[in-house]
């Protein structure tokens, strides 16, 4: 095993104080840099990289003093750049706004650098042509993701999983520097990053953003790159940072993107909060919050969503830990609060969120935030904190001093172009796991076939969020300053000694020496990459292509060198035992010649570049995550150069699932959270409710539909309902579900009914993502074919409304009923449930048409 490679010492480290606690009291000491810290019985009292400045907070009161109430709440709200103009910046006195994933000033991915600086430039001076006292700047926010990646041309560095494995302070505050000064050129002031989850179960879709499931290392890198993105904003390259997102998004269960992580104190205040005492010590100007929901494992304590959490975002964070920038939501997260929509949220403010990300509703926001503040249900004093945090980092970072284009990288297209800095990080990330024979490193005077959907694709190499949000919808003509990892080895042994063929088969003409196989995922972005707890990791089985062409090259007798691209580990085992050598490159990005910079020798003989990376996390030994099963590879682990690793034959597990179900309840007797049940007819409904004792008929006046509390599994856990003319009988949740995951370990929408009398119309089972958006399923023919008062079990394949064009993306309702007089049924148990598409008795539903 090889050790973790820490350059920066303790005394470099702003984040030093940030590791021990005396009993319950906060005080910090000292630790040095990769060590472990003493454990936090209480969140630390921290001491920013960003001393308080009495000039700044003098004029940050007296512009407060200055504003009103509609002035503020604006300052307090972020719009997209799609969603609002300059002249509305103006009008609404607008604090911020940001540019999502795949967004563009013209909606053009190839969008110029100039057209970039000239809208923020616009934003700008919109922002200082208010009727306001004392007008206050815009700021954008933007992802850069691993580097400038929405920018069309830019570098792309490999994303934080490899950076990780390159275990190398240094490095990351080169890069987030470099990333800083292509921010500035677009005109770009804000970057939503670093992201410093502590992923422990990686199938999360959102693994590849996390540098480790190793705190310490977590908490360097977070220090490292807050201190090279702003430099306490003491030049022209410098964007105010983000540490995202708070708190314990890699904890969540099963690794379900915002989900709940059940975690214990403990393991939140030492593990989880590392990167974020690193970030606040190195003057870290912005926290992110989290999706996900929190309950304490030992005492059951649920603290609910973490945009809703104040006793974290303002008693651990703001209070206890002295955290005086400002914290932003994400992406409408304040919508998924409890009593909240997108456009209304006061909970979400009162907790402590200072600044919200309302991309679309902003309008709505603003007045109903406003309204809520003369109410009183919001008090005056929050938001005058809110907008004090948020002026005084507009003041601490330069904001008020001139417009976009004025600084000094604004404009420079080479400001995005850091590739000799890329390459170096890939090469440093490549992650050695078998050398079986002593294979590497490779002679240059061999000729190789090279195969593998990866080998001549920049999306592959770069993954999610690089210049579209999921990373697809691009091809190698998208990034014009790129090389794939073909490139590379037709450099490294002359365009005459490469024989490409993508699927293998050129592999039964012969002529080669060796086979160089790039395989692995296809690109993805947040709960679009997340694994359903009923599936496995087996990369196999999500990408059976990629397995076949190893099968097929295999066969030729020839060493195969196997390069994987992925944004996490997976189970491979079938994969290796076709290698002789076998490198885990995670997701390099642009500059896939760093690849073949370590595989191949230097000219004449020996080593042009050792194999540096050690993995970040653990490699998985078996099929189905199981933490009790001991990793094939630990944390540390990477082979060197002339290694001979003979894994030997390695044991693979077909499981075509895992025996655990994931399950999404909808309803049991009572509408389960987020869901609720309605009824409707016509353009009218109303919610089922709660009371499991009263009858009603809905809409009063000539009712379509009769709803009664009855008994299938267990007194009163079933809702009949009997039509009395069309009308629909429904469960939805407005901030919607991504089923992606679930689709892909074959799940079902499942119920239990009992038929009281037969339909003699079309019974129609849908699943709806919004106004125009959804699919159905005709169920009379089943529900027909059941004995009148008898209890069966409906399992319709998530399949089946995919393939009608239901985006499951983003279900608001998985569960609807629509229906005409006469039929009468009886409905419980409605859930979604993983693997239940492969049970004998689902609906077969697949290759019928869709009801008109």
């Amino acid at each position: 095993m090889n050790p973790i490679r820490v350059s920066l010492l303790c005394a470099s480290l702003l984040a030093c104080v940030a590791c021990a606690t005396t009993q319950g009291q906060g005080a910090a000491t000292p630790t040095a840099a990769g060590s472990r810290p003493t454990e936090l019985a209480d969140w630390p009292a921290l001491r920013s990289g960003i001393a308080r400045d009495p000039a700044i907070e003098a004029r940050v009161a007296e512009i407060l003093a200055s504003m009103t109430l509609a002035q503020k709440v604006g300052q307090m709200t972020q719009a997209e750049i799609k969603s609002i103009t300059p002249d509305e910046v103006r009008e609404y006195y607008i604090g911020s706004v940001l540019n999502g994933g795949g967004s563009w000033p013209d909606k053009s991915k190839h969008t110029s650098v100039a057209d970039w600086l000239s809208l923020s430039d616009r934003y700008h001076d919109a922002s200082m042509a208010t009727n306001a006292k004392i007008p206050v700047p815009v700021i954008w926010g933007t992802d850069a993701m691993h580097g400038h990646s929405n920018i069309y041309g830019a570098t792309l560095f490999p994303h934080n999983v490899g950076l990780g494995a390159a275990h190398d302070v240094a490095l990351i505050e080169q890069i987030a520097a470099a990333t800083a000064r292509g921010v500035r050129a677009t005109g770009i002031q804000w970057v939503f990053a670093p992201a410093v989850a502590v992923v422990k179960d990686t199938r999360w879709g959102r693994s590849y953003e996390s540098f480790s499931s190793d705190a310490a290392l977590v908490r360097d890198y977070s220090v490292a790159y807050v201190r090279g993105a702003q430099d306490r904003f003491r030049e022209d390259g410098n964007v105010v940072a983000t540490a995202k997102h708070f708190l314990g998004d890699g904890a969540t269960e099963n690794g379900k993107d915002q989900g709940l992580a059940r975690i214990t104190r403990a393991e939140m205040l030492n593990e989880h909060a590392q990167g974020y005492y690193g970030a606040i010590e190195a003057g870290v100007q912005v926290v992110m919050a989290s999706y996900n929901s929190w309950t304490d494992a030992d005492t059951g304590e649920e603290h609910g969503k973490m945009h809703g959490a104040r006793d974290l975002l303002t008693g651990a964070l703001k209070d206890k830990m002295g955290f005086d920038g400002f914290v932003v939501g994400d992406w409408n997260g304040h919508g998924q609060l409890p009593g909240c929509t997108n456009a209304s949220c006061a909970p979400a403010i009162n907790a402590g969120v200072d600044m919200i990300m309302v991309p679309d509703d902003w309008k709505a926001f603003i007045a109903n935030t406003i309204r809520q503040v003369e109410a009183g249900e919001i008090p005056q004093a929050r938001i005058d904190d809110a907008v004090t945090r948020i002026l005084r980092v507009k003041l601490r970072s330069g904001l008020f001093g001139s417009r976009p284009s004025a600084n000094r990288f604004a404009g420079d297209v080479e400001a995005l172009q850091h590739r000799d800095l890329a390459r170096r990080a890939v090469r440093e990330s490549l992650v050695l796991l078998k050398n079986e024979g002593g294979v590497l490193p490779l002679r240059r005077d061999q000729r190789v076939l090279v195969v593998g959907k990866g080998a001549d694709s920049v999306p592959l190499q770069a993954g999610g969020w690089s210049l579209t949000w999921q990373g697809t919808d691009t091809t190698n003509a998208d990034f014009p300053h790129a090389d794939t990892i073909l490139s590379g080895v037709r450099e490294a042994v002359g365009e005459a000694n490469v024989v490409f063929s993508a699927d293998g088969s050129a592999a039964a003409q012969g002529g080669f020496d060796l086979v160089l196989a790039v395989v692995g995922e296809t690109p993805y972005a947040e709960y679009n990459g997340d694994i359903a707890v009923a599936d496995t990791v087996t990369h196999s089985r999500q990408y059976p292509e990629d397995l076949a062409v190893l099968q097929r090259v295999a066969s030729a007798g020839k060493p195969v060198v196997t390069v994987f691209l992925s944004g996490r580990p997976r189970y491979t085992n079938d994969l290796m035992n076709l290698s002789q050598v076998f490198v885990a490159a995670w997701l390099p990005g642009s500059e896939g010649k760093g690849v073949a910079d370590v595989l191949f020798a230097k000219r004449g003989n020996g080593v042009a570049h050792e194999f540096r990376g050690a993995l970040g996390f653990p490699w998985p030994a078996v099929a189905c995550p199981n933490a009790q099963t001991a990793p094939l590879f630990a944390v540390g682990h990477g082979l060197r150069h002339g290694s001979d690793a003979r894994l030997g034959i390695l044991p693979v597990d077909t499981t075509a699932a895992c025996a655990e179900a994931s399950v999404l309840p909808v309803f049991k007797m009572a509408d389960i959270p987020p869901f609720t049940l309605h009824v409707a007819a016509g353009d009218a409904s109303r919610a089922v409710g709660a009371d499991l004792n009263r009858s009603f008929e809905f809409p009063t006046a000539n009712p379509a539909l009769r709803v009664q509390t009855v008994q299938v599994n267990t007194q009163q856990d079933a809702k009949q309902v009997t039509w009395l003319a069309p009308g629909r009988f429904y469960a939805a949740n407005p901030a919607r579900n991504n089923l992606i995951a679930m689709a892909r370990a074959d799940a079902a929408v499942q119920f239990d009914v009992v038929v009281h009398q037969r339909p003699k119309a079309p019974v129609l089972l849908s699943m709806g993502c919004g106004t125009g958006c959804g699919a159905d399923v005709d169920l009379a023919g089943t529900l027909s074919a059941y004995s009148v008062g008898s209890k069966h079990t409906v399992k319709v394949p998530l399949a089946c409304f995919a393939d009608r064009g239901l985006n499951l993306g983003g279900v608001e309702v998985p569960f609807s009923i629509s229906a005409s007089a006469p039929f009468s049924a009886a409905f419980t148990d409605i859930k979604v449930v993983a693997g239940a598409a492969r049970h004998a008795d689902a609906v077969a539903c697949r290759a019928a048409p869709a009801t008109p």
